[in-house]
């Protein structure tokens, strides 16, 4: 099967461009390469494609409208130069893609948009009626104003979570290699190029994150990530060398460009995705292996199965599933309070109601409100 039937009938398409696709060595934009990047999202505007574009290269404009040779140190003055570059940088675009006559419209967000149910919904209204009139939305992480603990961390996730908000079919991550490779190419002569990854397991993500990778951190390592995110919403990924702009629309036409996630025949819900990725958790609950063995299989998670709380939540709060190991297993939301659960974990769901005097559910957290991690 050749690419263009694995990608399937595309109408929504998620561009990322990385900072070292849009700056040249000494962090400064590079003029030419963005123009050659709007010139192909606009054509695949003209083309009859929705497109919506996630951008690094803020701080990198700040930079050059500061006339500064090295990067800040210290997170102050890099959030201040995000300030000064943002601006530089919407301005930037909304000429260029004037050029092209199209509209923009610029969106600042930040974890806590995504956290906030209403706020997802809101956000996901916006673009889908900016789409609907063929504004390209240019999307970008609020630097300037967020913390460690809200910041969603690196554009390749935000372009996963982005993919999810709009039901996108595509997500292309342009980067300044070809694709994934099994070990690092610029150390390892007998490097294998990597086409097409069907399903990522272990051994993907050992390839970003292995000895001698130089994607280590945030790098690699990131995409993979980002194409696990893409993958479980029913969008594909492709990872592409932004030398060349024009790898967007190749990849966009079925060109063998890049390597190719195929996103999973049995995608998860909306609501799913922004519970797994989107939403923060308030608390922890650990469940012992036989629970573990009934989520992976569909099951909803009992009070039985149930061996300790951490944190302090409500009902109807985000929770985080761990197993005995304390890994991560899942999110859900949670049927009771933190306080309640701790008077029923280990207890079987008929003694619920006799234990806290009144009863919601039989089960702590629903089926229908889990997703595995």
């Amino acid at each position: 099967m050749d690419r263009k039937e694995l990608l399937g009938k595309l109408k929504r398409v998620v561009v990322k461009i990385g900072t070292s696709t849009l700056t040249k060595d000494n962090g400064e934009l590079n003029d030419n390469k963005i123009k050659s990047i709007v010139a192909n999202i606009a054509k695949l505007s003209d083309m009859g494609y929705d497109v919506l574009l996630v951008t690094s290269g803020a701080v990198g404009a700040g930079m050059g409208e500061l006339s500064l040779s090295e990067r800040p140190k210290t997170l102050s003055e890099k959030q201040a130069l995000a300030a000064v570059g943002q601006v530089s940088l919407i301005h930037l675009y909304q000429i260029l893609f004037w050029a092209h006559s199209k509209s923009i419209a610029q969106l600042l967000l930040t974890k806590g948009d995504f956290n906030d149910r209403n706020r997802y919904l809101n956000m996901r209204n916006v673009c889908n009626s900016l789409l609907a009139k063929k504004i390209i939305p240019v999307i970008n992480e609020n630097d300037p104003v967020v913390s460690d603990e809200l910041k969603v961390g690196d554009n390749d996730t935000l372009s996963a979570l982005v993919a999810g908000l709009i039901d996108a079919d595509l997500l292309i991550i342009l980067s300044d290699i070809d694709g994934l490779y099994d070990k690092n190419p610029s150390v390892y002569k007998d490097a294998n190029f990597i086409n097409l990854v069907e399903k990522i397991d272990e051994n993907i993500a050992k390839m970003a994150d292995g000895e001698g990778s130089k994607f280590g951190t945030g790098g690699m390592k990131t995409k993979i990530i980002a194409a696990t995110m893409a993958t479980k919403i029913g969008t594909n990924l492709i990872i592409a060398n932004g030398e060349n702009p024009e790898n967007i629309v190749k990849a966009v036409n079925g060109e063998n460009i890049g390597t190719l996630f195929l996103r999973r025949d049995k995608k998860i819900s909306s609501k799913k995705y922004w519970l797994g990725y989107g939403a923060s958790k308030k608390g922890v609950l650990r469940i012992d292996e036989g629970a573990a063995n009934a989520l992976k299989n569909g099951k909803s998670l009992l009070s039985v199965g149930i061996k300790d709380v951490s944190g302090k939540f409500e009902r109807g709060q985000i929770v985080e599933i761990a197993d005995t190991k304390n890994k991560a297993i899942a999110k859900g939301i949670s049927n009771y309070s933190s306080a309640e659960i701790l008077c029923i974990l280990g207890e079987k769901s008929e003694r619920i109601g006799e234990i806290l005097g009144h009863k919601y559910d039989n089960e702590v957290v629903h089926i229908d409100n889990i997703v595995l991690i």
